[in-house]
């Protein structure tokens, strides 16, 4: 059963910023007190709970060493702790259906949408899947939408990790061997069936309207990733594709600021002040006004770490930057009861410590999904 409480003494992060008014939980949502009993949380900050529109931390759980040892249920057991001690409240888990096989093919997918739907119902935090589909791989959409139907998959986003340039000019791509030993084939059966693929990609563009027209009646959300260009844009879009995630130019992410389209980038971008992969810097993306949401990525204590990032470098103040881990991040999705701490919302939110920013307890639906420390001196006697 949701805990019924009255916090009181702490700061509150609502929309229009701070305020110190007590918050009541009760029935899994937040509601005009008192309720139960009070708590004394003086010296803490309350926030809402984090929105993570993409994230694929969650592999090390299902597959802590390749080849050796699969941890289904238990490993996502596992990651639903993990993503409540780091505030994330909704999680949005980002699985690959490509033919890089391994952890990124059709079988592994399928064990971790079990995985997911196993677990989901008997933990706190909201865990929701994502399947990431690979443009080029359009022998295996059939199957792709066959999945999407059994474990009520809502969102899909496109990738192209195909090497096409290298292709092209007949050469063999970088890291070739590492890559196909992680997908199970040597490497000359992988850059075989790479270089299938490519040659096959006149057919995708018919292939993938097709496709998203049927995705689009079923009112599955849809997003690209890694949009390049304007025009690249005005393709997706023109497909209903409307999420763009992690643009790597500011020209992608501008195409899609003036269509109205949400943009989400990479929270660990923010932390490490730059893209990994050369990319744009997600800093000078934020600053431009370019970012409706940030997304763990591969590293789920980045969005705490990326808001309080964006706040320090003073390019927005914390309200606003906190906004793009909750507030925002839940327009992206499409979710309406959940982001803001306001009345009749769900009881999403994180207790932090003021002083140090570390996050000290977590609620996701009003239950608790974390707590570690001294703060839970307040809460059990």
């Amino acid at each position: 059963m949701p805990i019924e409480l009255d916090l009181q003494g702490a700061r509150v992060l609502r929309p229009g910023g701070w305020d110190h008014g007590p918050l009541s939980l009760a029935g899994g949502v937040i509601v005009d007190g008192p309720v139960g009993r009070a708590v004394d949380l003086s010296g803490y900050d309350l926030l809402p709970g984090i929105v993570d529109v993409h994230g694929d931390g969650f592999e090390r759980h299902m597959a802590p060493r390749r080849g050796a040892l699969r941890e289904r249920d238990a490993g996502m057991v596992a990651c639903a702790a993990e993503l409540g001690a780091c505030g994330i409240t909704t999680a949005v888990l980002a699985q690959f259906w490509s033919w890089e096989g391994g952890m990124r093919g059709p079988e592994f997918a399928e064990e971790v949408f079990a995985a997911v739907s196993a677990v989901a119902p008997t933990v706190p935090v909201d865990l929701r899947l994502q399947m990431r589909l690979e443009t080029h791989f359009t022998e295996s959409f059939e199957a792709a939408e066959a999945a999407l139907a059994r474990w009520g998959i809502g969102y899909v986003v496109f990738n192209d990790h195909l090497p096409h340039a290298r292709l092209a000019e007949g050469r063999r791509p970088p890291r070739l061997t590492g890559q196909a030993l992680k997908s199970g084939r040597n490497p000359e059966a992988h850059l075989a069936l790479m270089t299938r693929l490519h040659e096959a990609g006149d057919a995708v563009p018919g292939v993938l309207d097709a496709l998203c027209a049927r995705l689009a009646l079923q009112g599955i959300r849809m997003g690209s990733h890694d949009d390049r260009t304007a025009a690249g844009r005005a393709l997706w879009r023109a497909r209903g594709v409307t999420v763009s995630e992690f643009p790597e130019t500011l020209e992608a992410a501008q195409a899609a600021r003036d269509a109205g389209e949400p943009v989400v980038l990479g929270a660990p971008n923010v932390v490490r002040g730059a893209s990994h992969a050369g990319n744009v810097s997600a800093l000078d993306l934020i600053g431009a006004g370019l970012c409706d949401a940030l997304a763990s990525d591969y590293h789920y204590p980045a969005p705490a770490r990326a808001a309080w990032r964006c706040v320090e470098l003073g390019l927005m103040d914390e309200a606003a930057a906190w906004a793009l881990v909750s507030e925002g991040a839940a327009r992206v999705l499409g979710l309406a009861d959940r982001g803001r701490l306001d009345t009749g919302l769900r009881a999403d939110l994180v207790v932090m410590d003021r002083e140090t920013r570390r996050i000290a307890a977590v609620f996701a639906g009003g239950d608790l999904a974390w707590m570690s420390g001294p703060v839970a001196a307040r809460f059990v006697r």
